[in-house]
């Protein structure tokens, strides 16, 4: 199903985000004015990718090309806009499907632009952001829960600043194919589905009922539905309360099979995930005591929108997370920073040669400030630790993917060059990743000793397959151990086809 208004010629200050949801892709496309966003585009489709993931959890041929045909689509609207204002985000359906990355590069080829699967965390983040901006700036928390096809995200938060963040696997679709997978509704099976809901949610009910909340938000299309279908019944005026909610399920209930739900409200492609999601809901109000529950028209798109619009005006969330996993393994801010610094410069003298672009800035930066993190550990073998813990962190703003690469850079700075390593990152990625650890490894060299005399100008070049470093005349002689320890990174590159030559 689509849903169009007309859009802007004007492709300049667009950003387009593209959900890939469990249940719906959607694509929304903003216009950036004067730090606003202004929604110009939306489209949707029920692609119901969860409900294509079979019993050994491989995503089906007949639901892989449904979601092509939709990024097909999609693609013919964004293709215009330039590569860096468009984000593309996958949720808990490619996160569990164990055939996801063929899929992803399809898709990627057809939009032009990678895409991120984001974890349960993030995704709840960026939801939190989107609900956050179409709401009253008011004070107080509020508590926002959104109920995916594979899973519902529960947030704490006050104004735009998310407290507890927290991802349950239970969606409308998986939810569906586990308990009404034949279409037939009853009390049985509905109770079935509340009952699995509320062993779900008591991992979070302490949590969240000792933080409190001043209100609660619901976003996205299953609270919509319900919220619609409720009003459409005369249950309720605007909000979904808790008897509203009592009075649809009997309605609901009153029906034999999905096909035959008549409510107004309830669009006929949303008819057969609707009993899932209001047993869920159910168990949500029950769990955490709610007597009733806005609605609101953010989500995670407009998160991503959001996202991207503060990362232009280099209010990166990224930068915020490094910062925090740096206090909190105790890093040595000083040596972090002159690593980080001699990395970059010589990324800004060989970037044009290396084909490095402003994301490999990026994350050189934050892998010269989190390399020591597993220092907090052990000294021995720390590298590791430092990529265990880059990898196995909630790192909000971050991609799964970006924390892979993030992990393998610091997995690598040190010691014998690991090239199997990089094998694991995506064929086009590999290359320019190798490159960036190398640039790292050698600003480790170079601050080894953790002295804070500066150092002298170095000169970084390309030459064929060759990387090569000139110091001023005479330095290295007065510094035997660094002029040793290049010698030993020589060859350790060596050994992995990596040329360095030094004088």
């Amino acid at each position: 199903m689509t849903e169009q208004v007309s859009a802007s010629d004007n492709n300049d200050e667009l950003l387009a985000a593209i959900d890939l949801g469990s249940n719906s892709f959607h694509i929304v496309i903003a216009q950036l004015d004067q730090g606003e966003l202004r929604t110009v585009d939306v489209m949707s489709d029920k692609v119901q990718l969860a409900a294509g993931i079979n019993k050994k959890r491989y995503l089906t041929d007949e639901a892989k090309q449904r979601g092509l045909d939709c990024l097909s689509r999609f693609a013919q609207r964004v293709k215009d806009l330039p590569r860096d204002s468009v984000r593309i985000v996958g949720t808990n359906a490619l996160r569990e499907a164990k055939n996801s990355s063929d899929f992803i590069d399809e898709a990627e080829a057809i939009l032009g632009t990678p895409i991120e699967i984001i974890a349960g965390r993030e995704e709840a983040r960026l939801i939190y952001l989107g609900v956050s901006h179409t709401l009253a700036d008011d004070l107080g928390s509020r508590l926002v829960l959104d109920i995916g096809g594979g899973s519902t995200e529960f947030i704490i938060g006050e104004r735009f600043e998310p407290r507890e963040m927290e991802s349950l696997h239970m969606g409308c679709v998986s939810f569906t194919k586990r308990f009404f997978s034949d279409g037939s509704i009853n009390q049985r099976n509905f109770q079935l589905a509340y009952t699995a809901a509320l062993l779900e949610l008591q991992t979070i009910i302490y949590r969240y009922k000792e933080l409190g909340w001043n209100n609660a938000v619901g976003s996205s299309g299953t609270v919509k539905a319900i919220r619609n279908a409720c009003v459409s019944c005369g249950f309720a005026k605007d909000k979904i309360t808790a008897e509203a909610l009592e009075l649809l399920k009997a309605r609901v209930l009153g029906f034999d099979h999905y096909e035959e739900i008549n409510i107004d409200g309830i669009k006929p492609e949303r008819k057969k995930v609707i009993p899932a999601g209001v047993a869920i809901l159910c168990a949500i109000f029950e769990a955490l005591g709610l007597k009733e529950l806005s609605v609101s028209e953010g989500a995670l798109r407009e998160g991503v929108l959001y996202d991207m619009a503060g990362r232009l005006r280099h209010e990166d969330v990224r930068d915020r997370t490094i910062n925090a996993i740096m206090q909190r393994y105790h890093v040595d801010n000083e040596q972090a920073e002159r690593v980080e610094q001699t990395a970059l410069l010589a990324w800004a003298q060989v970037k044009e040669s290396w084909q490095l672009s402003r994301k490999h800035y990026d994350m050189l930066s934050w892998a010269a400030r989190t390399h020591e993190i597993g220092l907090t550990i052990a000294h021995s073998q720390f590298h590791k630790h430092s990529a265990y813990l880059l990898t196995h962190s909630d790192l909000p703003g971050f991609t799964t993917r970006e924390q892979q690469q993030l992990a393998v850079l610091v997995r690598g700075h040190r010691r014998k060059f690991p090239k199997d390593e990089f094998k694991a990152l995506p064929k086009r990625l590999q290359e320019p990743y190798r490159r960036l650890c190398v640039l790292l490894r050698l600003a480790i060299v170079l601050h080894r000793s953790r002295s804070k005399d500066r150092l002298p100008a170095i000169t970084f070049s390309i030459d064929g397959k060759k990387l090569q470093m000139e110091f001023p005349e005479g330095w290295l002689d007065h510094h035997p151990l660094t002029h040793a320890d290049l010698e030993q990174e020589a060859e350790y590159l060596n050994n992995a086809d990596i040329k360095l030559r030094f004088k």
